[in-house]
């Protein structure tokens, strides 16, 4: 490895002549480390050739010194400086300090973070450490940058603080070689972004954030040769955030999966991580079904050698792939359906290919257990998908062509269907991630985080590899330009003085591929050319760009290119360019994928312009049309518009313009080996991605430009405070700002003036800012003596006070002490003399007060216990005296009640118009019976007619089987034709039986109100000369007749209720099967087009054959065939036209019976419970026009369908006989229907009549009980009666029960059947039953 040219600038590292002193250190060039740390033992003097050196093993060596070039070693730094967080810390910036910072920081302190000036190094430890805890993350939020240790959370944070204090976009662009760790640093960035900026709602959108990782890893990632979980595609993750700066959403772009990692891994690599999970879990009981074994078994999981990687256990991570999925509201049923797809990618890797004749034909055998699991798994026709795994079609404007493929093409064209399936189901499961992060809330900003795909560089690097170190290089482009670019023009657009740096731009071999007739441009003409190769892509690439100085040609190779990359130089194979660019997939596979009947498969490969929704067929009519038995000009091959290449171009292009909309945050992922051993330095390895990704040139631009950069209002705003009061005046914020910077920094050189804006030195803001501190400090501390002073003197002055007053107190006692001592013996004298006579006085008072007490009370206890015996007599009269005024009152009032009783002409008026009601009723049911037979015939007629059908079908099925033999799959279609037919035939049957059931119901309930209504009669006709026996009996029916024509009045409306919510399923379930009708429909027709094309394969086979290899049907013989197949396909027509009728009869139905269901609800919610029977009969009335008009329209449809078939058949007598007896029919359902809106007239009047009577009779019942509840206060004073009326012997009134039989007291008294029997019918016609009757 040749070392770096070195320079004589102090900034670079190098040193003038008089500072190679002795027992300085320097480094010099090594070929095993790179550097190498050395002593000079000697001082240097001008024109010496050599250095004398010590290196650290003691052994002395003399380093040449080039004259004319005038090159000394690079300067060491002092030990104290050793180890810092920031590179542009360091004395001397050169490439060697760089390099043993970072080792000692890794090696000596395990610390694995590193600033460089806007980037931050991090070096993969390959070993988990304990520093991304919660509690880290609280520890860095908040923080500024420099406060804390390097971390990937401290550029977190540095983002999301910019984006809310600048309300500007952010991205966090990770970059490093495979295997540097940019994936697990991307991963933590997110998950501070989760913490930090947590959802305020219970949307929980942080927790699926940080969930699609393990997804995105299990289909994303896999094993290679320098990293164990290499990510093969590229992402960039938006994560949006509201006006509170609150996670609301993300959303995640891909670029460029590896599909071609699904069919080929190198040696030690592996397939992408789902494949071994989903092996290793193959034993869960939901899996069984797959057929998976483990991943040694089949051919996609085990190219690559091991199968398994040491220390994952991928049973464990399929768990939490499917725990993320459930979190991210993916179904179970979709689930596994994505787990099927896998399943059917691994046996599809497995299927046997049988060559034939010498390997220019080939067939997969109909038995082999993987086609068959393959087919199973998504749901394809076997037979189809066996054909056209092994040949292929090409259609012209004359001819279609069959064409059987070598046993190399069906090889490549099983791999690209399996990485077609995979592509685009990692697709589906991007969109899937998308739909569930994403919000309805606007997005106020996003911070972006970019993990894609590091140089590589192996030793066959073929199409993949060359979008990846393109993309690198558009990727180091932006990197140049922000940190480089930028930096210079930026000095020279304010006028700053700067010598510009030459630094490394990558611009001519980004034209290089991606310019007007560059590489891709090449890729993309060779590809349009029908044959073209990959050797001649290579020649016209050495033709083209010869000359270009980042373009060579291998000397021992005519198909392989040079490209010189930022990175390193790298060599590609033209071989598979073009296959990978084109990313062909035979359209007949992708049409049998279409048709499939799992629902999700089909939807996968489902083109845009196909993807209607199914909704937009009920608007009209399926057209059915009479297609030629020649299809329509098509491809061959489904190509895509846009090339691979093309569309990873345009990818790219979306990408920077989101970059350079956007503050980019940079984190350089450093490999230190690769042997994946924790904590080992290799410097070879680290100075080749150090150089290659940037570092150095930003050490040089840190440590020569000016970093620090303040507009004048900033700079004016902030730095005001140190300002003198006279500047402060001026109007120019300029000349104040030059002013104080003149004052404060004395070297001009540490700071500029510019047009806009002012520049500093690295340091010179932190020098500024400490002024600041040091001037905020001195007024806080001016403001606290002050307020403290004032607190002291105020203290002090209360104690100056209490001390005043505590010496006056003291003054006083000190003078007052004798007088006071003679003062208080005498009043103790005075107070012992004063006691003694108020005493005597008291006790004289008290005795007399004592004794008129006493007389007094007992004078008016005395008078209240006379006034008290005065009032008991009074009340014994009083109770004697009101129960016997009640006893009489009351049998006046029983007496009356039984008298009218005892009459049954209110029962007689009850019962008007009851036998007309019945004789209608009964009538109603024999007519019913007569329409039921009339059903049942035209029940059994069509059955006859669509038996004679069937059989005119079977005998045409059988007529067609001897003409075409082979047609296996038509003849499924007529047997699933037959089979639906059948089903049709049940459901008429079914709905026989609902109408029998119903009709039964309602004849169940006629015998019931004719029960009800005879009863009555039989009352009134027995006479009165057994009234008084079974009187009570008479009233206890009635009654219970009453109560059960309430109950089934409430279980008519709790009925009407359930069938409108069975009704409200049945249309919802209706509506369902329609949609997967629809569904099925164009799945069907996409497998009639497969069908089609398969039956002109074999009607062209005993017509015309050629060689395998030129297959043809010519268009003669495709117009000859077409004939033969027109009458089949007329009377698949006709019956699809019937089936269309019934389906409209059905969609007619379903809104008559919507209709009914509102109407009903309607009615139920209006209708209170006295109304219920009125409602009954109302709707039992709409039902029967309803059912009448139903008949009629059936009737005449079946008169005009049979009347169609007459005109066809003349010569038929028993279609002749069916008319005419329909027609008979036809004139007695219409004089029928007469007679019966004539009965429905009657009937609502006498429903009318009833109701107004039941009406009176309701208010007479309510009339007596209130009058009988008026008697019962009078009767609570009555003793030894039951609990009714006094409620016991003690009088006291207590609630009762209604009950069969007798009443039962509280006490457990029997009452009095006299007294009780009439008010206990009167409860029961009144109460329901179970219910309390309060005195």
């Amino acid at each position: 490895m040749e070392p770096p040219s070195t320079s004589l600038l102090p900034h670079l590292g190098g040193c003038w002549p008089w500072l190679m002193m002795n027992c300085q250190g320097v480094w010099i060039p090594d070929p095993d480390e790179v550097w190498r740390s050395a002593e000079i033992i000697k001082d240097y003097k001008e024109g010496d050739k050599s250095l004398q050196l010590k290196l650290e093993d003691e052994t002395l060596y003399e380093y040449p010194i080039d004259l004319q070039g005038n090159e000394l070693p690079f300067l060491r730094n002092p030990d104290i400086l050793v180890g810092q967080n920031d590179l542009t810390a360091l004395s001397y910036l050169h490439e060697p300090a760089v390099l043993h910072n970072l080792k000692v920081r890794f090696l000596e302190s395990n610390h694995i973070y590193t600033y460089c000036g806007i980037v931050l190094v991090a070096i993969n430890p390959y070993e988990q450490l304990p520093i991304y805890e919660q509690d880290v993350i609280y520890a860095y939020s908040g923080q500024n940058m420099g406060d804390m240790d390097p971390h990937i959370f401290a550029v977190a944070e540095e983002a999301y603080k910019q984006m809310a204090r600048d309300e500007k976009n952010q991205s966090i662009i990770v970059s490093g070689e495979s295997g540097a760790g940019k994936t697990v640093s991307a991963k933590y960035a997110m998950r501070f972004f989760a913490t930090v900026g947590g959802s305020a709602s219970e949307t929980n959108i942080e927790a699926k954030v940080l969930a699609s990782s393990p997804i995105m890893e299990a289909i994303g990632n896999a094993k290679t040769t320098r990293n164990d979980n290499s990510s093969r595609f590229g992402k960039y993750i938006q994560i949006g955030f509201d006006k509170r700066y609150h996670i609301i959403g993300a959303n995640m772009r891909t670029y460029l999966l590896e599909k071609s990692r699904v069919v080929f891994q190198a040696e030690d690599e592996r397939n992408y991580h789902i494949f071994y999970q989903l092996c290793a879990s193959s034993s869960l009981p939901e899996f069984k079904d797959l057929g998976l074994t483990c991943a040694e078994d089949f051919f996609y999981t085990s190219q690559g050698g091991d199968t398994s990687i040491d220390g994952v256990d991928d049973a464990d991570d399929f768990e939490k792939t499917r725990h993320a999925f459930t979190l991210l509201g993916v179904k179970e049923s979709h689930q596994m359906t994505i787990f099927r797809i896998i399943a059917a990618i691994l046996h599809l890797g497995n299927l046997e290919i049988q060559g034939e004749r010498d390997g220019e034909a080939c067939s997969v055998s109909s038995e082999d257990e993987h086609l068959s699991n393959f087919c199973s798994l998504l749901g394809v026709e076997h037979s189809q998908m066996q054909h056209w795994l092994c040949h292929r079609k090409l259609v012209t404007t004359a001819e279609t062509y069959v064409k059987s493929m070598s046993l190399h093409q069906v090889v490549n064209a099983r791999n690209a269907l399996a990485k077609h399936i995979y592509a685009q189901l990692f697709n589906w499961i991007v969109q899937h991630i998308n739909k569930a992060l994403h919000t309805t809330v606007k997005q106020h900003s996003f911070i972006g985080v970019l993990d894609i795909y590091g140089f590589e560089t192996f030793e066959v690097n073929s199409f993949e590899q060359f979008c990846i170190n393109y993309a690198n290089e558009k990727l180091q482009q932006q990197f140049n330009s922000h940190v480089f670019k930028l930096e210079q023009e930026e000095y020279m657009k304010e006028g700053i003085p700067w010598t510009l740096i030459d630094f490394y731009d990558n611009q001519p071999c980004i034209d290089l591929i991606e310019a007007k007739l560059g590489i891709l441009d090449l890729l993309d003409e060779e590809c349009k050319v029908p044959k073209g190769t990959d050797q001649n892509w290579a020649q016209k690439l050495y033709d083209r760009h010869a000359t270009s100085q980042h373009f060579q040609k291998p000397r021992m190779s005519n198909t392989s290119f040079i490209i010189l990359h930022f990175a390193d130089k790298v060599e590609y194979q033209s071989e598979g360019f073009l296959e990978k660019n084109r990313d062909t997939v035979y359209e007949e596979q992708i049409n049998i994928l279409k048709a499939s009947k799992v629902k999700m498969v089909a939807d996968l490969f489902q083109e845009e312009k196909e993807a209607v929704p199914a909704t937009a067929v009920r608007k009209g009519t399926p057209r059915i049309s009479v297609r030629s038995a020649r299809p329509a000009f098509k491809a061959a091959n489904k190509e895509h518009r846009k090339t691979v290449g093309h569309q990873f171009r345009n990818s790219l292009h979306l990408l920077m313009e989101t970059l350079n909309a956007t503050t980019p945050h940079y984190v350089r992922c450093i490999k230190p080996n690769d042997e994946k051993l924790p904590f080992k330095f290799d410097p070879k390895r680290a100075v080749q991605q150090l150089r290659a990704c940037g570092v150095l040139e930003t050490i040089r631009i840190s440590a020569a430009g000016f970093p620090s950069r303040w507009s004048y209002p900033d700079f004016f705003n902030r730095y005001r405070v140190l300002m003198n009061k006279r500047d402060l005046c001026k109007n120019d914020k300029r000349q104040i700002c030059q002013t104080l910077l003149e004052d404060l920094i004395k070297d001009p050189d540490k700071f500029q003036f510019g047009r806009t804006k002012i520049f500093f030195r690295a340091g010179q803001v932190a020098y500024l800012e400490k002024l600041r501190a040091d001037k905020f400090r001195a007024a806080t501390i001016m403001i606290q003596k002050t307020v403290r002073g004032w607190l002291q003197r105020a203290k002090y002055q209360r104690l100056r006070r209490a001390t005043l007053t505590l010496q006056c107190y003291a003054r006083r006692h000190l003078a007052r002490r004798w007088h006071l001592r003679r003062t208080r013996a005498a009043i103790i004298l005075q107070k012992q003399y004063r006691m003694l006579r108020m005493r005597q006085a008291f006790l004289r008072v008290r005795n007399a007060t004592l004794t008129i007490q006493a007389f007094a009370r007992g004078m008016f206890v005395r008078r209240i216990y006379h006034q008290m015996l005065v009032e008991h007599k009074a009340t014994i009269l009083q109770k004697y005296a009101r129960g016997w005024l009640a006893r009489t009152r009351a049998r006046r009032q029983l007496q009356a009640l039984r008298i009218e009783a005892r009459s049954a002409q209110h029962l007689k008026k009850l019962n008007i118009g009851m036998e007309n009601k019945v004789v209608q009723l009964q009538r109603k049911v024999d007519e019913q019976n007569k329409e039921n037979k009339l059903l049942n015939e035209q029940l059994s007629m069509l059955t006859s007619a669509h038996s004679s059908e069937v059989e005119k079908l079977k005998k045409e099925l059988q007529q067609y089987q001897q003409t075409q033999q082979g047609d296996g799959n038509q003849l499924l279609s007529l047997q699933e034709e037959m089979e639906r037919l059948r089903m049709e035939l049940e459901r008429a049957h079914g709905e026989r039986e609902v109408m029998e059931d119903s009709h039964s119901k309602e004849r169940d309930l006629l015998r019931k109100v004719r029960l009800s209504v005879c009863l009555p009669q039989v009352v009134s006709s027995g006479g009165c000369t057994g009234e008084s026996s079974h009187f009570t009996t008479l009233k206890g029916s009635v009654c219970s007749l009453i109560i059960i024509s309430v109950a089934e009045s409430h279980e008519f409306a709790r009925n009407t209720a359930e069938e409108n919510i069975q009704m409200k399923k049945e249309l919802e379930e209706e509506r369902s099967r329609y949609q997967n009708l629809v569904k099925e429909y164009a799945s069907l027709e996409q497998r009639y087009d497969n069908l089609r094309d398969e039956m002109t394969i074999i009607k062209q086979t005993p017509g015309h054959r050629r060689n395998p290899s030129n297959q043809s049907s010519l268009e003669r013989e495709g117009r000859g065939k077409a004939a033969m197949d027109m009458t089949l396909f007329l009377k698949l027509q006709k019956r699809v036209r019937e089936l269309e009728l019934e389906r409209r009869k059905l969609q007619a139905q379903l809104e008559k019976k919507e209709q009914e269901i509102k109407k009903s609800q309607a009615r139920d919610e209006q209708c209170s419970i006295r109304e219920a029977h009125l409602a009954f009969q109302f709707c039992k009335r709409q039902e029967l026009e309803s059912e009448n008009k139903k008949l009629k329209n059936e009737l005449n449809e079946l008169r005009k369908a049979i009347a169609d078939h007459a005109m066809q058949n003349n010569s038929s007598n028993d279609v002749q006989d069916s008319y005419n007896l329909l027609l008979n029919q036809l004139k007695s359902a219409n004089e029928e229907l007469e007679v019966r809106k004539e009965e429905v007239l009657i009937l609502r009047s006498q429903i009318m009549k009833a109701a107004q009577q039941k009406e009176t009779g309701e208010n007479m019942v309510k009339e007596r009980v209130m009058d009988f509840l008026f008697l019962l206060p009078l009767c609570w004073w009555l003793p030894e009666q039951c609990h009714f009326c006094s409620g016991g012997q003690d009088g006291t009134g207590r609630s009762c029960r209604v009950v069969q039989g007798y009443r039962r007291s509280c006490l457990g008294m029997r009452c009095s059947p006299w007294h009780f029997r009439q008010p206990r019918i009167i409860c029961a016609m009144v109460l329901p039953e179970g219910a309390y009757l309060h005195t």
